[in-house]
């Protein structure tokens, strides 16, 4: 209810900020309801799940023409920030706020729209040993979220008031910076209204140059990594990490580059959870003196917009002194590029669902 008579107030204001005299912004509001289920990726999660989450999400949008070449490449993109409130339903959860950084891309004469967003949430109940002890997917007050957004959008329905409907998918976890760290997925139902605050929109650019005759010589790559994690084990403590990375790469065109390297992973979490696991488990004959060290292979691939670009990465442990969590990896993230070889990264490494750490990184292309 609280969700709903939120939304009536946002709209209110933004009926009554249409009445005052405009300039031209380029930009736009949306203001959405959602509703439905968390999914139960985990049986452990099972006691969480006692009704249907519901919230809001209010985002800004920049809209784009085509002055700049890179938004023709991608149909004209929005970018901008988002705000969102959830109700999770379950006083074991409490409640989720987050802010998002986010793009809009669009698909079949602009009716689609695909939003992809990612950024920080605050959770007011997180996991305590003695007084919430129950609350097994959040075991930090902030966490990260991503959110991902398919609509039906038109705009301009009722003068620069437009309507917009489909599913969302909400997604919290901390990547084990602090056990637990079980995480909550809601896959939802959402509908909203849209403002656009200009009258008119300016007619969009269509004199892209052929894309196809771009090459660029391999370049190679150099990347520090690093953050802090915690095993499963609750009360094992945080402990830092530290992985460098080498690795070469090949633009196909002006969108995206294939990647090949190696990561080297020095984790002292999982050495603690080996001596832990060497005397707690004394049946599985583990040496405590393993070494807790690894060296991974992988390949990647790469997706360059304008001076961000979305990286992915699937990568094999080839030396793996001790089992954890198999020998497969992958990495998806963000990097942000400053001039044309120096960069910072911010990305998730994960064993299938279960995430490792969240590793902030600086790195050089040459």
């Amino acid at each position: 209810m609280r969700a709903k008579l939120f939304l009536l107030f946002v709209g209110f204001s933004i009926f009554s900020f249409s009445q005052e005299k405009k300039t031209s912004t380029f930009s736009s509001i949306d203001v959405n309801y959602f509703k439905g289920n968390i999914a139960l990726h985990n049986d452990d999660i099972l006691h969480l799940i006692t009704g249907h989450p519901e919230g809001v999400i209010i985002s800004w949008n920049k809209k784009t023409f085509g002055f700049n070449t890179w938004e023709q490449r991608y149909n004209y993109p929005d970018y901008g920030v988002s705000f969102s409130y959830q109700n999770l339903k379950n006083e074991v959860l409490g409640n989720n706020y987050a802010l998002y950084g986010h793009y809009n891309f669009y698909f079949l004469n602009r009716n689609l729209m695909v939003r992809i967003g990612q950024g920080l949430a605050y959770t007011t109940n997180p996991y305590d040993k003695e007084t919430n002890h129950k609350n097994i997917a959040f075991g930090t007050k902030l966490m990260s979220s991503t959110y991902a957004m398919i609509n039906y959008k038109k705009e301009r329905i009722f003068d620069n008031f437009g309507f917009q409907a489909g599913l969302s998918l909400i997604h919290y976890s901390n990547a084990n910076v602090k056990a637990p760290n079980t995480s909550i997925n809601s896959l939802t139902l959402s509908a909203g209204i849209t403002y656009n605050f200009d009258d008119e929109d300016p007619e969009y650019q269509y004199d892209l140059s052929d894309d196809t005759k771009f090459t660029q010589p391999i370049k190679y790559n150099v990347v520090f990594r690093s953050g802090v994690n915690e095993s499963d084990v609750l009360g094992s403590g945080q402990f830092p990490f530290y992985i460098v990375s080498a690795y070469v790469d090949k633009r196909l065109n002006r969108k995206s580059a294939i990647q090949f390297g190696v990561d080297a992973f020095f984790s002292r979490f999982l050495k603690e959870l080996i001596y832990y696991e060497s005397i707690a488990f004394p049946n599985r004959n583990i040496d405590p003196d393993t070494d807790y060290k690894r060296l991974g292979v992988f390949v990647g691939h790469e997706l360059f917009i304008n001076k961000l670009s979305i990286e992915t990465q699937l990568g094999y442990y080839a030396y793996y002194p001790h089992d954890f969590e198999g020998r497969v990896y992958q990495r998806i993230g963000a990097k942000r590029y400053f001039g044309d070889k120096w960069f910072v990264a911010v990305t998730l490494k994960s064993h299938a669902a279960k995430a490792e750490a969240v590793e902030l990184g600086i790195g050089i292309r040459l």
